[in-house]
C-alpha cells in the first residue's frame, strides 16, 4: 500500500504535502530497520500510516479543484479578464462537493464550509452575496421565460442610448405625424416618453421581481423593496463590477443559444413522433429505420449541446445578480435621459388609444385604407365591407351622417382621390406600422426565434 502512494503522487517542494510524504518515508524505513517489533509499534506505525495517507489525499484534492479544465464551462461568454467568473466558481464548488464526498461527510462539511466562508459579497455597494449554484436549480423549461424579460430589457435599453434619444428629440418630435396626432409641444412630448418607459421599466421590473421569488436563496426575495430604496435613495447607490451594457451582452448571448435551443427542441419533439410512429402507421424499412435513429441521435446531442451553453443550465441565481444590475441601470438612464420632465406633472393619458388598447386597432384600419388605395384596381365590395365593418361603433355612425352632408366644390377621379389620400398617408401609414411593430414586439421567444 505504500508503494501505491507513492507512485500516485508527486510531492513538490517546500509544501506541506511533500512534508507528510517525507515523514511518511522516514516511518516506512525505521518500520523495516526493526526486524522484530513488538505488537503494540506494528499497530502505532499503521495508525500513523492511515493519518498519513488522509493528509497526503487532501492537498491533492484542492489542487483538482481549481483545474483548468473547470474554467473552460462559460462557452465563449464575455468575462472580465483576471476575474473568476460566476460560473467558474459555481462549476469548482459543484466538483468539490462531489470530490468531497469521497472523504466523508465530516470531510465534505468542512471542504464546503471553507468555500462558503470565502465567498465575497457581489461590489462594495451591494447587499447581495454571490452563493454556489445548486445541483438541480437550473431555470430548464423558464429559460424560455427569462429569454423573454431579457429581450424587454434590450428592447427598452436600446432605446434610451444616447443615439437614439438625440434621433427623438431632433427627428421624431418635429415630424408632422408626431405634430399632426400627438402634441406640437416638445416638453409634452418629453412628458409622454418618459411616462410610456418608466411603464415599460415597471413591467420589466415587475417580471426581475418575480423571478427572485421563485429563488432558493431569500437574498433574492422582494427585490421591489430594494428597487423602491434605489430609486429613492435610502440606500448607498449599487457600483457595477461589470459595464451593465457588458452584462446585457453575455445574457443575449444565452438568450441567442435558447432561441436556438428552441427550434432545435421542436425538430427533435417531431424526429421522436416519427421514430415512434402511429397504431396505424406503416412498416418503416430498415435502412430508413436506421437513418432515423442516426439523426435522432445526433438531434439529441445537439439538444444537450445548446442546454449548456443556453439559460437551460443556468440557476436562477446567477441570472438574478445580472438582472439586478440591469433594471438600477435602466432606472438611472431614464432619470438622466428625461430629468425635466419627470419633475414634471404627468401627461393627461385619458384620451389616448394605448391607455385605452385601441392603438393596434386603428393601426389596422390605416393599414387597411393603405392597402385599397394602393391597388390600381377599383375598389372591391368585400374590401369596402371589411373596411367598415372594422370601424368603431361610434365612428360609423358618425361617418354616415356626415357623409349625407358631405359637400365638394368639384367632382375629383378616382386617381385624383388617391392622390390626395396619399398626402394624409405618407406620414399616417409610417405611424401605423410603428404601432403594430410595438404591439409584436415582445412575443414569446418561439415567436422571434422563428422570424429570426
Amino acid at each position: 500500500m505504500g508503494a501505491r502512494s507513492s507512485k500516485s503522487s508527486t510531492p513538490k517542494k517546500g509544501s506541506s504535502y511533500a512534508n507528510a510524504y517525507g515523514s511518511r518515508d522516514s516511518k516506512q524505513s525505521n518500520f523495516q530497520d526493526d526486524s522484530t517489533p513488538s505488537r503494540k509499534e506494528t499497530d502505532n506505525s499503521t495508525l500513523e500510516r492511515k493519518q498519513t495517507k488522509e493528509e497526503v489525499v487532501s492537498p491533492k484534492k484542492n489542487a483538482t479543484i481549481f483545474s483548468s479544465k473547470e474554467d473552460e464551462f462559460y462557452d465563449g461568454i464575455p468575462r472580465i479578464p483576471a476575474a473568476l467568473s460566476e460560473k467558474s466558481r459555481s462549476r469548482s464548488f459543484r466538483v468539490t462537493a462531489l470530490k468531497a464526498g469521497s472523504l466523508g461527510i465530516g470531510k465534505a462539511v468542512d471542504v464546503l464550509d471553507t468555500l462558503g466562508s470565502s465567498v465575497k459579497s457581489l461590489n462594495s455597494g451591494s447587499h447581495f452575496v454571490t452563493g454556489p449554484t445548486t445541483k438541480g436549480n437550473e431555470l430548464c423549461i423558464l429559460s424560455f421565460e427569462v429569454a423573454n424579460t431579457v429581450m424587454k430589457g434590450s428592447s427598452l435599453m436600446n432605446t434610451l442610448s444616447d443615439r437614439n434619444i438625440r434621433h427623438l428629440k431632433e427627428v421624431v418630435f418635429l415630424s408632422e405625424g408626431v405634430q399632426n396626432l400627438v402634441s406640437k409641444d416638445v416638453d409634452e412630448l418629453l412628458r409622454i416618453v418618459a411616462a410610456d418607459k418608466r411603464a415599460e421599466l415597471k413591467i420589466f421590473t415587475g417580471e426581475v421581481v418575480r423571478f427572485g421569488n421563485r429563488c432558493k436563496d431569500p437574498q433574492w426575495h422582494n427585490l421591489d423593496v430594494y428597487f423602491e430604496k434605489q430609486d429613492r435613495g435610502l440606500t448607498r447607490p449599487k457600483q457595477f463590477k461589470v459595464l451593465p451594457e457588458v452584462t446585457m451582452e453575455q445574457l443575449l448571448n444565452l438568450v441567442q443559444h435558447t432561441a436556438d435551443l428552441y427550434r432545435e427542441l421542436s425538430v427533435l419533439d417531431k424526429l421522436e413522433q416519427d421514430d415512434q410512429g402511429g397504431p396505424n402507421s406503416t412498416p418503416t424499412p430498415k435502412g430508413r429505420e436506421l437513418y432515423l435513429m442516426q439523426t435522432l441521435k445526433g438531434q439529441k446531442k445537439q439538444v444537450k449541446l445548446l442546454k449548456k451553453k443556453s439559460l437551460w443550465s443556468r440557476s436562477m441565481e446567477d441570472v438574478m445578480e445580472k438582472l439586478v444590475d440591469i433594471v438600477i441601470y435602466l432606472n438611472r438612464q431614464i432619470k438622466e435621459a428625461f430629468e425635466s420632465a419627470l419633475s414634471s406633472a404627468c401627461p393627461n393619458m385619458q384620451h389616448k388609444l394605448g391607455p385605452s388598447g385601441l392603438a393596434l386597432h386603428y393601426a389596422n384600419i390605416v393599414l387597411q385604407i393603405d392597402s385599397i388605395v394602393s391597388r390600381s384596381s377599383p375598389m372591391t365590395y368585400i374590401a369596402r365591407s371589411t373596411l367598415y365593418q372594422s370601424l368603431p361603433p361610434d365612428i360609423e355612425l358618425s361617418y354616415r351622417s356626415r357623409l349625407t352632408s358631405f359637400r365638394v366644390d368639384k367632382e375629383l377621379d378616382v386617381p385624383a382621390i388617391k392622390a390626395e389620400i396619399e398626402k394624409t398617408l405618407c406620414w399616417f401609414s409610417p405611424i401605423a406600422i410603428n404601432t403594430a411593430k410595438a404591439h409584436h414586439g415582445f412575443g414569446w421567444v418561439g415567436e422571434w426565434a422563428d422570424t429570426g
